[in-house]
């Protein structure tokens, strides 16, 4: 997955929106769980972005606990916006990942482990080659124990990005913008095609689970 967009900030223009919403598959690929709330009650959603979502997708939907996944675009300003406005550069939204989970069977700080160790936060509109604002990191939260543990969870693996020579942490830390869904064909995509593109490598940082605690 590229991106046409070649600049290290944010757009100063932006594509207008729409109002047609995405339409969205009605079953999870993998687990035939629902794509779309309202979802059983006491779980609960995280939106995550770490690069091109669908390798993030994959690493999500395997973790024990989670409920559904899906794909999408957050934090710019294109309202509906596609894949196609996206990669232009100019909707300011990042690739994000849906993550609705029971937090009775695993805790959010299970999640952010995964978020800080497997993708580096620290390269700000950009994962590796793949360049541009929808590359960019954030946490995107619905509840105040989610913020508190992505700001807590941050501060306790800042300083092993730094050890290595990384750099501060650019992720961006947000309560919950609007979530627009991707297209169908990018829901589960590596669980429909396995050989497709997947820019998770890890870093090699240790996040510790249950700082929040």
């Amino acid at each position: 997955m590229f991106s046409l967009f070649k600049t290290s900030g944010m757009p100063t223009e932006t594509l207008p929106g729409r109002a047609e919403t995405m339409p969205v598959p009605e079953a999870h690929h993998v687990n035939g769980n629902p794509l779309k709330g309202p979802f059983p009650a006491g779980l609960e959603t995280i939106y995550l972005a770490m690069g091109c979502f669908w390798g993030v997708e994959r690493l999500f939907w395997g973790i024990p606990g989670v409920y559904s996944t899906a794909v999408g675009y957050m934090a710019g300003s294109t309202e509906n916006a596609t894949y196609r406005d996206v990669c232009t550069g100019k909707t300011g939204h990042t690739e994000a990942v849906m993550v609705v989970y029971d937090p009775a069977e695993v805790p959010v700080e299970r999640l952010l482990k995964a978020f800080w160790e497997e993708h580096d936060p620290t390269q700000g509109m950009r994962q590796g080659n793949d360049v541009g604002t929808q590359y960019r990191s954030g946490i995107y939260t619905t509840t105040a124990a989610q913020y508190e543990a992505a700001v807590e969870t941050r501060d306790a693996v800042a300083g092993q990005f730094e050890a290595k020579g990384m750099g501060p942490i650019t992720a961006e830390i947000l309560e919950a913008p609007v979530f627009y869904y991707a297209e169908p064909e990018h829901q589960q995509y590596l669980a429909k095609n396995p050989g497709g593109y997947c820019n998770l490598r890890g870093t090699g940082v240790t996040c510790p689970v249950g700082v929040s605690a």
